[in-house]
């Protein structure tokens, strides 16, 4: 979620994953997934600075998933593949 103003001086948080892009007309126009435009006072700018600054936020929340010593890893069966199933492992159609 990120702080903006609309035209007429009313803050609005806006949430950032609807964005779909941002028009300078010469006003700043957020257009959104939803179909819905918003106006705001913020320059084009600013309002990426803002995105990136909460993406961040939420990001570095984040924790890394830690690699195992090797001493504290299950062994695997011989001839196992270290890709996991899905689409990117054994699931593939490869042809």
């Amino acid at each position: 979620m990120i702080p903006v103003t609309r035209l007429n001086h009313l803050p609005l948080v806006l949430n950032a994953d609807l964005i779909e892009w941002i028009e300078v007309t010469p006003d700043t126009v957020i257009s959104l997934t939803t179909g819905q435009k918003l106006v705001v006072l913020e320059s084009a700018e600013e309002v990426v600075r803002r995105v990136l600054e909460f993406r961040r936020a939420v990001y570095s929340g984040i924790p890394q998933c830690p690699r195992l010593p090797a001493e504290q890893r299950e062994p695997q069966p011989a001839g196992a593949s270290t890709t996991p199933t899905g689409l990117h492992g054994r699931d593939r159609d490869d042809s």
